[in-house]
């Protein structure tokens, strides 16, 4: 029996990951509660470890947020972020874990990185300011990683996910991503008859989306992954791997589902004075197609899942009063 800790349980990634991995009869997982285990605290971090027996760990722990979370606590997110990141893979190594996969964001990139973005476009530019911080965290992440594997001959691997949406998300008013963000604004416009709903921006700029389902899934196949399929098909060790649709949509046809979805049937209208942010932000995800991996739920699909999720939990989950 493998025994398998999922940091992060709770959260979007984290729960979805331990979903699918309890459908294995091979596989033990392993979860502790904030409450249990403080991830922040370096000495009950290694001690935990050094006395679990841990075959393989996802760290999928993280402090997340939008915009206007980055932008608030800034100092919050890269302390955090840092300190979960360092205890859990020190800790790891010290323990003889050979096996860990980190979840990283698309926020590694550069602001103005050319577009789908590659793996190799990480450290070629200046990072989009609003979440510098976070992003800093993140490279860390990978780059502890990649410099365990290089001394130690560890197998600690990195997945760099796009926008993530679905079960479990977060649906706070202000601090939460578009498409929960935008579900909630128009199931409460539907709930208060009104006639219009106004979006922020023209609406032209182009975004990728991944359910999270699908994020589990690509998880679990890319830890899996023999070494020799693993590096196959590159002249380098990979120091992490996008995971994304490899297609985009613009905000317009994103908001327009959204209501489609949620069955609003009122007037959508854009303030161009609101800032649009970057123009696109697509991920190349040829690496991980050349290993054997494709998403399955496609936008309008994941959208009505989500949707659905949230009608049934929105009493009694973060983030809906």
């Amino acid at each position: 029996m493998k025994r398998i800790f999922v940091a992060g349980h709770n959260g979007m990634v984290g729960s979805a990951i331990v979903r699918q991995l309890k459908q294995r009869a091979d596989v033990e997982v392993i979860t502790k509660s904030r409450s249990e285990l403080n991830l922040l605290d370096q000495q009950a971090v290694a001690q935990f470890f050094a006395q679990s027996n841990i075959d393989c760990v996802y760290l999928a722990a993280a402090k997340v947020g939008g915009i206007v979370a980055n932008n608030t606590y800034p100092a919050d997110f890269i302390y955090e972020n840092l300190s979960i990141q360092n205890n859990i893979i020190h800790s790891c190594h010290v323990a003889n874990i050979q096996d860990l996969l980190f979840l990283g964001s698309s926020c590694i990139y550069p602001k103005l990185a050319e577009q789908p973005m590659s793996e190799h476009a990480l450290l070629t530019g200046t990072l989009e300011p609003t979440n510098e911080p976070y992003a800093i965290a993140k490279i860390a992440g990978i780059k502890m990683c990649e410099s365990y594997n290089r001394q130690y001959k560890r197998n600690y691997r990195s997945v760099m996910p796009t926008n993530l949406y679905g079960e479990n998300d977060n649906f706070h008013p202000e601090n939460s991503h578009v498409i929960p963000a935008l579900l909630r604004r128009f199931h409460e416009a539907k709930l208060n008859g009104d006639s219009e709903v106004i979006a922020w921006g023209s609406g032209k700029p182009m975004r990728e989306f991944l359910h999270v389902d699908d994020m589990a899934a690509a998880s679990i196949y890319v830890m899996e992954l023999d070494q020799d399929t693993y590096n196959a098909n590159t002249q380098e060790m990979l120091s992490h791997i996008n995971v994304g649709t490899g297609v985009d949509c613009t905000i317009r046809e994103l908001v327009e589902t959204v209501a489609k979805v949620t069955g609003f049937k009122g007037e959508i209208k854009f303030d161009a004075s609101k800032p649009d942010g970057a123009p696109r932000k697509l991920m190349n995800v040829d690496r991980l197609a050349d290993l054997g991996w494709k998403y399955s739920i496609d936008l309008e699909q994941g959208l009505a899942t989500t949707y659905e999720w949230f009608l049934a939990n929105q009493d009694n989950f973060r983030g809906v009063v």
